[in-house]
Order: structure tokens, then C-alpha cells, then sequence
């Protein structure tokens, strides 16, 4: 197949993601990859704050408690905290999977993308397909419930949620940045 026909068909598909759709947060960003001739992106997320009920580590065996792509307030997330299971709170960056059409495509897009602060991007598909992976370092994780016992305080998860948030700004200001770039790319 060709780069242009793999383009074509990938873009084409149904969403499969979550919400069913890119989230607003990254709408711009991927529109303006995609709409260059040497890219195209492939799976994409502006970053999130969730709580997730789990008793495994598998990822298709949690329920997703709580899904927010936009900052939260404490009342918000706690509200969500009621279980019998294990409960986390998690706060991930921004993640984009780009098809580049050649390995210079794929270099040009590295160097961008480290300039501007996104210091876990590499190849990840040199293969059939040159596929760059760019992803936020800003990352928080912990334990709020444990076996239905809320194991941090009110004040604590204040925290928590407040150090999210902070992340996600973090995260939102390098796809501020990201996007103004893409459009001079």
C-alpha cells in the first residue's frame, strides 16, 4: 500500500477511541497534521485526569469512574469515590501517534516536538510504516481507595486533584505551543 492509500484509509475509519471521537483538547493539533501531505496521525489524547476502578492491572479490566479532558474541581472527583474495589487517580499528558512518509519526516517532526518541551518522543514503527510517538511527560498516580477504604484524606486528595490540574496546564501550554509550530511547518 501506499503512504498516501494508508493515509487515506486510516482517516477514514470510525474512532474507536473512549469517547468516540478526538477530543477537543487535540482536535486543532491533529487537524493540522493531517492536513500535511508527509503526515498523518493515527491515535491521539489532549491528556486527561481519571479515576479508575480496578482490581487487575489490565486495562480493558477497569471501570473508567471518572474521564475528564478538561480540569476538575475536589467535589467533582470525590464524588465518584464510592467502592468496593481499588480506586486510582491518575493524571496523564498528551499523546499523539504520527505516520511520517519518510524517516526525514519522521526526524523533522522529532526535532519540532523536543524543542518545544516533549522530551518522550521517538520512533516507534520503523518498519512498514515510520510512526513517531509523542507524549507528554506530565504524569501523576496514586492509590485513592483500597478495597472500598479511602486511603488518603479530604486535604490530601485536595492535593492530588490540584497537582493534576497543574500538570494539565503544564501539559495544555506545550499544545499551545505545538500547534503554533505545526502551522508554520
Amino acid at each position: 500500500m501506499t503512504f498516501e492509500l494508508d493515509k487515506q484509509n486510516i482517516l477514514g475509519k470510525i474512532d474507536k477511541s473512549q469517547i468516540g471521537t478526538i477530543d477537543s483538547g487535540i482536535a486543532e493539533i491533529c487537524d493540522l497534521i493531517n492536513y500535511k501531505e508527509n503526515y498523518y496521525t493515527t491515535s491521539s489524547c489532549s491528556g486527561r485526569i481519571v479515576l479508575l476502578e480496578s482490581e487487575s492491572d489490565k486495562k480493558n479490566e477497569v471501570n473508567w469512574l471518572f474521564v475528564s479532558h478538561d480540569l476538575v474541581d475536589f467535589n467533582e472527583a470525590s464524588s465518584k469515590l464510592s467502592s468496593e474495589k481499588d480506586i486510582w487517580l491518575r493524571q496523564e499528558g498528551a499523546i499523539l501517534h504520527v505516520c511520517c512518509k519518510t524517516i526525514k519526516d519522521a526526524e523533522k517532526l522529532i526535532n519540532l516536538v523536543k524543542s518545544i518541551g516533549f522530551k518522550r518522543t521517538g520512533m516507534i514503527s520503523v518498519n512498514s510504516r515510520f510512526i513517531v510517538e509523542i507524549i507528554s511527560s506530565e504524569h501523576l498516580c496514586a492509590p485513592v481507595m483500597k478495597k472500598g477504604i479511602k486511603v488518603v484524606s479530604d486535604e490530601y486528595f485536595k492535593l492530588l486533584i490540584s497537582e493534576a490540574k497543574y500538570k494539565m496546564e503544564k501539559n495544555k501550554k506545550k499544545l499551545n505551543k505545538l500547534t503554533k509550530e505545526l502551522r508554520n511547518l
